[in-house]
């Protein structure tokens, strides 16, 4: 396999990660809600809906549990 299709193939596996990560920490989402996220910046935007944070708490609490990763 070369890195180029070793990326593609690990990119599915990473964004579950993400994405089960995310679920960890914020019960709120349902499977539903952790499908349809887009980015980062859509993660912070659906914590502050689900729970009354203001952004800057929110984008903190974002990048703390994402460290550098992406949906």
């Amino acid at each position: 396999m070369t890195n180029e299709s070793m990326k593609t193939a690990s990119a599915p596996n990473a964004k579950q990660g993400a994405l089960d990560d995310i679920g960890s920490k914020w019960s709120k989402f349902s499977k539903q809600d952790l499908s349809a996220l887009t980015s980062n910046a859509d993660l912070v935007t659906k914590v502050i809906a689900k729970y009354g944070l203001e952004k800057v708490a929110a984008q903190r609490e974002v990048d703390a549990l994402m460290k550098g990763r992406t949906i």
